[in-house]
């Protein structure tokens, strides 16, 4: 159905040239917002009315004449009707719909997908600081980060995923200060035991494995401990090791990959740091004022102007996002995502504003932000608030041990990522149509089951049917399968466009519900053999298109449950 509406745009297109020059710019379809209207609809004669004036609906009743006269339209088209002050609603044929069984069944896998485009993303994601586990706020950010990029990559981007984290500054100084105390023996609530101390068990462990004289071995990084409790530089730089490797492995349960990690210490080694500024006070929007050195950053929108480097001389925390955000434009990447939570919606118009005062040609609105809220954990009717190895915090890998890696993502995935999140355990684990991700892969594993059996009896190939006569599926529920089936592609870009991968888990959701549907009003397997092919064809283009979308979300699709 895809190359029919191509045929349907341009046939659209010509004709809206043909009324006005430039006018083909208009040409565009819709969804009706009622199905029972048609297939497709388009305003673009309300949208020439005015250039060429005249009355919109006479001109929609002239450009209906003018499709209805096209080949592509005499084709695939069953009426084309007129609604309202110029709605031009159009009907297709069945035949129109079941092309996209054909598609799908030879595209497979690539169905949905852009040809590669050359333009390169970064997408930087989770960039937990080394002090923890990671808890929900990150869970979220990786399913979302993980999401995007496959959403980009569905579109022909070249995609990078990168890691940033702090491995420096006052968080890991505690870190280190209180991993050596619980190796001197020392336990939270002892005198001398900092306020704001990490008490969770992890750093009991840390500190026993420091004794020990252990190896870990993170994705950027391998350290041996020598055991020397006074060496408080050996204890900080195992206990960022040790952890990088305990995320290492939530990461790994959770299924992602990173391309890069980045060293928010390297840009201070590096000189990217002072670079930076020099770029920053050589546009002229830098003051110095009460011993500080300040941004205008009132010259870019921001609400007042921001400190940069303090009195003592150490910078602002934005100051190394905006030298690190330089280096993401210095490496080539035109188009850069940061995933990161709502509590950081204050630095963006500091960053941007860093960025355009170090006139270093990086265009307004770099880098593109999505903000998620935090997640709330329901079990058993009550929420979850404390994970006794983090002491503070539900982690990832609890929430992945409680439930799967699958319920997990798809849950994080089902909502906007700025709406408040409640994780109910309970219903992630039920085996029934409440909960969303079994739904959707109960429907993959039934249409599964119901190939498997017609293999089995009659040693059918599914490699077939790609040319089975597909004009026995006239029904309602086949057409309404097929053209939401259709809808995948469409669904894709947008999404990727607003880095909404919760579309894809509505989609899922309602393709599910509609090969349900379909399932219920007729028999696959019946005794004809061209409708049994037809039908089952169809189900095989269902099960691929829930088999790609699930991939999106990185989520699995099974044959069997």
């Amino acid at each position: 159905m895809l190359s029919v509406k191509i045929e349907l745009l341009e046939a659209l297109t010509q004709a809206l040239e043909k009324l006005l020059p430039g006018g083909a710019a208009k040409a565009a379809f819709e969804s009706p917002k009622v199905a029972a209207h048609g297939d497709l609809a388009t305003t673009a004669a309300m949208q020439l009315a005015k250039p060429l004036k005249q009355n919109p609906r006479q001109l929609a009743e002239h450009l209906r004449a003018e499709l209805l006269a096209s080949a592509p339209f005499q084709r695939w088209v069953d009426a084309v009707d007129i609604a309202g002050p110029g709605f031009i609603n159009i009907k297709l044929k069945p035949q129109a719909k079941q092309q996209i069984v054909r598609e799908v069944l030879s595209q497979a896998g690539q169905f949905g997908n852009q040809a590669a485009s050359g333009r390169r993303l970064m997408v930087e994601f989770v960039s937990a600081n080394p002090t923890g586990p990671l808890h929900l706020g990150h869970a979220r950010q990786a399913a979302l980060g993980d999401a995007i990029c496959s959403l980009f990559q569905t579109q022909g981007w070249q995609v990078f995923r990168e890691f940033y984290y702090n491995d420096a500054g006052v968080q890991i100084a505690t870190l280190a200060q209180c991993t050596q105390l619980r190796a001197k023996g020392v336990h939270p609530g002892d005198a001398g035991w900092p306020e704001s101390a990490y008490n969770g068990d992890y750093i009991a462990e840390i500190a026993a494995d420091f004794l020990a004289g252990k190896t870990v071995k993170a994705d950027d990084r391998e350290v041996t401990a020598s055991g020397n409790t006074d060496d408080l530089d050996a204890v900080r730089e195992f206990a960022v090791a040790y952890l990088r490797h305990e995320q290492d492995l939530d990461l790994q349960a959770f299924a992602v990959k990173f391309d890069n990690y980045y060293l928010e210490s390297s840009l201070y080694t590096s000189g990217r740091v002072e670079a930076a500024v020099k770029s920053m006070q050589a546009s002229g929007k830098t003051y110095e004022h009460d011993g500080a050195l300040w941004l205008k950053s009132t010259d870019y929108g921001d609400d007042k102007d921001r400190v940069m480097r303090k009195g003592d001389g150490t910078y602002t925390y934005f100051v190394p996002d905006v030298a690190y955000h330089i280096s993401k434009w210095e490496r080539g990447f035109g188009k850069v995502v940061n995933i990161q939570g709502t509590d950081h919606h204050g630095t963006i118009a500091r960053v941007r504003a860093g960025l355009q005062a170090a006139n270093v040609g990086i265009p307004p609105g770099y880098p593109d932000y999505v903000l998620h809220t935090m997640v709330r954990v329901v079990r058993g009717g009550e929420e979850v608030k404390i994970s006794k190895r983090a002491g503070s915090y539900v982690t990832l890998r609890d929430l992945i041990e409680w439930t799967s890696k699958d319920a997990v993502r798809f849950f994080l995935l089902s909502r906007k990522p700025d709406t408040e999140y409640t994780f109910d355990v309970d219903l992630a684990i039920a085996k029934n149509n409440d909960n969303p991700v079994y739904y959707v892969q109960y429907a993959h594993a039934r249409i599964c089951s119901v190939l498997a059996a017609w293999r089995e009896k009659e040693g059918g190939d599914a490699a077939t049917l790609g040319q089975a006569e597909l004009a026995p599926l006239q029904s309602p529920q086949a057409l309404a399968l097929m053209l939401l089936l259709a809808r995948y592609p469409e669904m894709l870009s947008a999404a990727a466009q607003d880095f909404a991968p919760h579309d894809v888990t509505f989609y899922l959701r309602e393709l599910a519900a509609c090969y349900h549907s379909y399932y219920d009003a007729e028999r696959i397997l019946v005794d004809d053999p061209i409708v049994k092919r037809a039908r089952l064809a169809l189900v095989a283009a269902t099960a691929q298109v829930l088999q790609n979308g699930l991939t999106v979300l990185g989520v699995s699709a099974p044959q069997k449950m």
